[in-house]
């Protein structure tokens, strides 16, 4: 009992003694102790990679899960230690639409088929979804969140300790200096020492916490590389997917009637666009061999145009195009049947009639 009023009495007054001494440091009216540059260094760059992980890791969790309301749940169940409950994402529940609405159509019709093969696909692209997730929270923001809440903490902590260290030496240098009488003179060189010894031993453990920060950036940086690779993987798995639904979609008739058309005008065409490389163009729509292509072709004039699908130039002599915007075109003797010259502002190059559809 004894024992233990005794160290409550000692931590008061140290706690005092730090007290006053930060204070006084606070208004100029004592000396402070810097830290060695190297050390700052340290501390400064631990603390860059703490906040920088930190705004990494949140923004991530947002690309993974946009829904705030369903992060806050997934954050409340991780620490209640629940398993989070199984719930179909949004390309599952579109999936699930379209193939309840093709049943409805009759799977055996062109549309009904149609909507029930995208909606297999939409589930399918779900399905790859949450695997990118899984992944990316195991491989990715797992030893992010490790670092924040284990080696970073620990950082703290020491630091903490060196700073308490720091006040108790520059506290002692302060009594040396009020030392008059020998024996107080005596006391407060001795404690003096101890201060000194204690700060340094301290210092060096802090030290050594924070040169370990350079490992954790090397850890990151395979964690980054784990990510990029499984985003890679997503989205080429994603690309895949719908690749192979235009194929499956590319065998139902092109053309349907349009009963906002007036009479006696041509059929629209509705065809599915694939991503054909330049050198093998799909041959062009019927819309596109009208009298208007022709005059075009024959005249030296110009032509405004509407973009169909996005299209990327695989030369400096073609203009990448996007879908929806409208380019002037025109025709140039000699050049391919396939193409017109495309000129967008100050833009000029080859671009496919496929991609085209004239304006008049």
């Amino acid at each position: 009992m004894e024992f233990n009023v005794r160290r409550l009495a000692a931590d008061a007054g140290t706690f005092l003694s730090r007290a006053v001494q930060f204070t006084e440091e606070t208004f100029g009216q004592a000396e402070k102790t810097e830290l060695d540059a190297h050390l700052e260094t340290l501390l400064i760059r631990a603390e860059s990679t703490k906040h920088w992980t930190e705004k990494i890791m949140k923004q991530t969790e947002v690309v993974l899960q946009p829904n705030p309301n369903v992060r806050m749940e997934e954050f409340l169940y991780e620490k209640l230690d629940k398993k989070v409950p199984t719930r179909a994402n949004n390309h599952e529940l579109l999936g699930e639409c379209m193939i309840d609405s093709g049943h409805e159509f009759g799977p055996g019709t062109a549309y009904g088929s149609a909507l029930v093969k995208c909606g297999e696909t939409e589930k399918l692209l779900g399905s790859a979804e949450k695997e990118f997730i899984h992944s990316s929270a195991i491989n990715f923001l797992t030893p992010f969140r490790n670092f924040i809440e284990g080696d970073f903490k620990i950082i703290s902590k020491e630091r903490k300790l060196l700073q308490n260290k720091r006040l108790d030496l520059d506290a002692a240098k302060n009594r040396m200096k009020k030392a008059r009488v020998a024996d107080a003179r005596s006391a407060a060189e001795t404690e003096l020492r101890i201060a000194q010894s204690e700060f340094d031993r301290q210092a060096e453990i802090t030290r050594l916490l924070l040169e370990g920060i350079g490992s954790t950036h090397a850890h990151h940086l395979r964690c980054l590389n784990d990510f990029v690779e499984a985003q890679a993987a997503y989205y080429a798995q994603c690309y895949q997917y719908m690749v192979n639904l235009q194929k499956q979609l590319g065998s139902f008739p092109s053309t349907f009637s349009n009963n906002n058309q007036p009479a006696g005008s041509s059929s629209a065409s509705v065809s599915v666009p694939s991503v054909p490389p330049a050198a093998s163009l799909p041959a062009p729509p019927p819309s596109q061999t009208s009298p208007a292509l022709n005059e075009l072709r024959s005249t030296s004039g110009t032509r405004k145009a509407r973009v169909l699908y996005d299209y990327d130039a695989a030369s400096s002599s073609e203009l990448s195009l996007l879908a929806d915007e409208v380019i002037t075109v025109s025709s140039v003797p000699g050049m391919d049947s396939d193409w017109l010259m495309g000129q967008r502002g100050n833009q000029k190059g080859k671009v496919p009639i496929t991609y085209l559809e004239l304006l008049n």
